[in-house]
């Protein structure tokens, strides 16, 4: 395992995508900066994505992550909602991949029983168990950005088990364990 890296983790999301970053040196972690991109103001879709990617290379470029540890859609009823949040994880995917930025993804339920303990945690017993993880002095707006440093912290807490995450050095092993998104 790495022992002194830079970890960016991202809640993807159409209305509010929320990130965080934390530095992990040797065990221990300390938070960067947490936020969110506010969306809702823009009616035109494809909008939204080119401010999700901006926002996501503007992140790699300030603070240079070594990682980017992202959550993975959910399976949900409303198959528009999952098609958006795809496009908005993709995007945010592919700035990190134009940035030669390793990324590993871990569903909703795999980030909260690492946080946590329970993968049914609610958002706010996750943001309550970062705050002492991560020492967050100050209360956040969204949860979306407990939820994007939440990302960040579960790729920590996976040390060298790369397995349960997944790692794509380019577009080529992305696409080659992701058939359906070529078209």
């Amino acid at each position: 395992m790495n022992s002194d890296r830079i970890i960016l983790g991202i809640d993807p999301g159409t209305n509010i995508m929320g990130y965080g970053l934390i530095h992990q040196k040797d065990t221990k972690i300390s938070l960067i900066t947490m936020g969110v991109l506010k969306l809702g103001k823009y009616a035109n879709h494809a909008l939204k994505l080119k401010k999700i990617f901006e926002r996501t290379l503007g992140l790699i470029e300030e603070y240079k992550p070594d990682e980017l540890s992202i959550e993975a859609p959910f399976y949900g009823k409303n198959v528009q909602s999952m098609l958006k949040l795809g496009r908005a994880q993709g995007v945010a995917i592919a700035a990190a991949l134009y940035k030669d930025v390793p990324i590993f993804e871990y569903s909703p339920k795999k980030i909260k029983q690492s946080i946590t303990g329970n993968g049914n945690a609610s958002k706010e017993q996750v943001a309550a168990m970062l705050a002492n993880l991560v020492e967050i002095t100050h209360s956040p707006e969204f949860f979306d950005a407990t939820d994007g440093l939440a990302a960040a912290v579960c790729h920590y807490f996976q040390g060298d088990k790369v397995q349960t995450g997944k790692s794509y050095s380019g577009w080529k092993s992305f696409l080659k364990d992701n058939p359906e998104r070529k078209g």
